[in-house]
């Protein structure tokens, strides 16, 4: 690895590992999927255009492995993907694969609980604090579909955590 690549690893790493913690909940998945990242950006840097930023480019690569991995999961069980997040928070893993506050705790459950496409949309929102733009760059949808994902995403939480 050069020392240039080896920078981009150092500098995204912690950043990229919570964007793909949030979404696969268990750390060996979470770790799995950010080597996954890093190998396939090295062997793709030369298809990397500036068409995006390093950041967005790495952002999309990283939703894909954990989204492979997810798959993976679920087709080596028995749950559905908009299943998955109910899974998960009702299970002993979901349960105690986030430590903080119990508000936090509550929150988290709340989030896992959202299907897959607003769990990831107020994930980057919420937690990356990325732009509507780069969103759209990361997951190749439209502005105004994020905004509505996220929109639905909050709504969501709300009623959750109010027992709706």
């Amino acid at each position: 690895m050069n020392k240039g690549f080896r920078l981009v690893v150092e500098r995204y790493s912690t950043r990229l590992y919570w964007h793909i913690r949030r979404l696969v909940i268990l750390h060996e998945d979470a770790d799995d999927a950010l080597q996954n990242t890093f190998v396939n950006a090295w062997r793709n840097i030369s298809n990397f255009r500036n068409e995006s930023s390093l950041y967005t480019w790495l952002y999309a690569i990283a939703t894909n492995e954990a989204l492979t991995l997810i798959n993976k999961r679920i087709r080596n069980s028995a749950i559905s993907l908009d299943d998955l997040g109910s899974w998960f928070a009702n299970s002993t893993e979901g349960s105690t694969w986030f430590d903080g506050d119990e508000a936090q705790v509550k929150l988290q459950n709340a989030i896992i609980r959202l299907p897959e496409k607003q769990r990831i949309v107020f994930n980057l929102k919420y937690y990356d604090e990325m732009t509507y733009a780069d969103m759209s760059k990361v997951l190749k949808t439209s502005v105004g579909a994020l905004k509505a994902s996220y929109h639905h995403a909050v709504k969501k939480i709300e009623n959750i955590l109010s027992g709706i």
